[in-house]
């Protein structure tokens, strides 16, 4: 059994409430970094691109959007 390289995004700081990624060449496992011990959750390589893809792109255009109402309060 393959030992997983847990990782979480730069922009979580030392926070401990994000989720860790681990890569390998197929798929994508992704966990809660406050119960490292539980189940997660595995994607394909391609579903996890498509979800990243997607959330990059409505990012930037919540971004650009001047005078809409956010959800980051």
């Amino acid at each position: 059994m393959q030992t997983l390289q847990w990782r979480k995004s730069t922009y979580s700081g030392d926070s401990s409430n994000c989720l860790e990624i681990a890569a390998t060449s197929s798929v994508i496992h992704v966990r809660d970094s406050k119960a490292t011990g539980s189940p997660h959750l595995v994607f394909p390589s391609s579903a996890w691109l498509t979800f990243i893809s997607h959330a990059a792109s409505s990012s930037r255009s919540r971004q650009t959007t001047v005078g809409q109402p956010s959800l980051d309060s």
